[in-house]
């Protein structure tokens, strides 16, 4: 393979991957054209969960050892193929790319985009959300086997409120708990029940969970984290890639599996998590038929 140039079949596209040899990941050794060919692999999982969601990408044109940025417009020199939306921000408006499909994927990657952050809106009506996230995060202290147990006692009052739940490690610190919902309430009404979810959760167990903002207002414990449920906020795609010495993927999970003591917040990598796709399938396939009202 050149390393000047080499190519990525991506769905019926070829898209050229520029400095393949190019160490994103110097630690593991993972270069660009690897990255590129995880997206390929895994976008028959991957598109179907992030298909016309606005993305924000997180690139690190010199690998994640240097710094990284995230770009939210569209770049005016990407392809026309790939679909982009226009939403309004404060102020005006800001085009996004979308990541409809396998190539759309790939060509970002060769962008150095290494993270794909969605939203939890569609382009259709980006006022009203159709999943709610609560970010488990253990950051400051907190240990992942409570973060599994808080997950699990967030799930129990979930679905006695009737609704499905989803769980993803992040590939980072911590864990998403994913609710499906039906469109219709927008973001401030949801954002408001997230809210008052998260503090009842926090409630049932203050020596390990809080809601409390300011980390050093934490005492170690676990942030119940609902932020990202607000108009043009983003979350790590599901299947992502993070910027982290190892290139964890952002996994989606059973549910039954936050009950496993092994399951880590880093458990899988680009190297590891399109073989555990192909064994055990997508756990969240049909997500948007499990949606449900949300009681308000």
């Amino acid at each position: 393979m050149s390393a000047q140039a080499a190519e990525v079949r991506a769905g019926r596209r070829v898209v050229p991957i520029s400095s393949p040899d190019k160490l994103m990941f110097p630690q593991a050794g993972i270069t660009k054209l690897e990255l590129a060919e995880y997206y390929a692999r895994i976008a028959p999982h991957m598109v179907p969960l992030v298909k016309d969601r606005p993305i924000t990408m997180h690139s690190f044109p010199g690998g994640i050892d240097a710094d990284g940025y995230l770009i939210k417009s569209a770049p005016k020199h990407f392809p026309d193929w790939i679909e982009c939306a226009t939403v309004r921000k404060r102020g005006g408006t800001v085009t996004h790319a979308l990541a409809n499909d396998a190539a759309s994927l790939v060509y970002m990657a060769n962008q150095n985009c290494v993270t794909p952050h969605v939203w939890l809106s569609k382009v259709d009506e980006p006022d009203q959300p159709d999943r709610v996230i609560f970010d488990l995060d253990p950051h400051e202290g907190g240990s992942f086997a409570d973060c599994r147990a808080a997950a699990r006692d967030l799930g129990e009052m979930l679905r006695d409120r009737g609704l499905a739940t989803y769980a993803m490690v992040t590939g980072s610190q911590g864990l998403h708990v994913v609710v499906p919902i039906r469109r219709g309430p927008e973001f401030p009404e949801v954002f408001q029940w997230a809210k008052a979810i998260g503090i009842e959760l926090a409630e049932v167990n203050p020596g390990k969970l809080t809601m409390e903002f300011l980390k050093e207002n934490r005492g170690g414990r676990i942030y119940v984290d609902v932020r990202r449920n607000a108009y043009a906020q983003h979350a790590a795609a599901p299947y992502a890639v993070r910027p982290k010495e190892r290139a964890p993927v952002a996994m989606p999970i059973r549910w039954e599996e936050l009950s496993d003591r092994k399951l880590g917040p880093q458990s899988w990598t680009i190297r590891t998590a399109p073989d555990r796709v192909a064994s055990e399938g997508d756990a969240w396939k049909g997500m948007g038929r499990s949606a449900r009202k949300l009681p308000l």
